[in-house]
């Protein structure tokens, strides 16, 4: 038996991939939401930002196709995981403990799928502009696309916006209880620090969702629009 086949048939192998690509997009979606709240600071600085990004070519797609691949793992080792472990309880075991784990652990799963559902619209809203095509042909000033103005106009459609929150209140749902337990995942599971990393797992989840939130927010408020000027 190889590596990857112990491995996918260990709920412990399984756990430590799921914790480790978690770890890595818990990161990245800390990063991505601060870069994505330059918004606030106007059109330069985002269309800054994004053109840096852009003129990174080949290498921005190698990491988008290295965070596509860290969500499809992270998606089949949580599934893989529910599945070991159902089989691996009697029934009667496997009742009880879902009253004791709560809500959040048990619908872990489902927040997940919906989240990663939710990533494939996001993705072909803003990123490859298929739901607007529209969005590509937008460019500021200084001829850079003029990301702010494709976020304004994109956000200013209420389903568009509301889908967005209504994705992040259930991706905070997730991370609320997924952070602390991708620690446990990797063996950092020591029974003094669990309290501590549920708590700042928790706050984590809410600054997240409050960051992510206060973009189409802002929008359907009014408080960001489309610059004149931008074309």
């Amino acid at each position: 038996m190889n590596l990857w086949s112990r491995i996918w048939n260990s709920s412990i192998g399984m756990k430590m991939i799921m914790g480790l690509t978690g770890l890595a997009l818990v990161l990245f979606t800390i990063v991505h939401m601060l870069g994505n709240l330059q918004l606030f600071l106007g059109p330069h600085a985002l269309n800054r930002y994004a053109s840096f990004l852009q003129n990174l070519g080949e290498l921005l797609w190698l990491m988008r196709g290295g965070l596509l691949i860290l969500f499809v793992l992270h998606v089949i080792c949580a599934i893989r995981v529910t599945y070991l472990n159902r089989v691996a309880r009697p029934v009667r075991y496997r009742r009880a403990a879902q009253v004791q784990l709560g809500l959040a652990p048990r619908t872990l799963i489902y927040t997940g799928v919906l989240v990663f559902i939710f990533l494939g619209y996001h993705l072909a809203h803003f990123t490859l502009g298929a739901t607007d095509p529209s969005f590509k042909e937008l460019h500021d000033s200084l001829g850079r696309h003029d990301v702010h103005s494709m976020v304004a106009k994109g956000f200013g459609d209420p389903r568009a916006a509301w889908s967005y929150m209504i994705a992040m209140i259930l991706l905070g749902y997730h991370l609320s209880h997924g952070i602390p337990n991708l620690f446990q995942s990797v063996g950092w599971n020591h029974p003094k620090y669990q309290p501590v990393l549920k708590r700042w797992g928790a706050i984590l989840a809410i600054l997240i969702v409050i960051g992510n939130i206060s973009m189409p927010l802002a929008v359907q408020l009014g408080l960001v629009r489309v610059v004149a000027g931008g074309h």
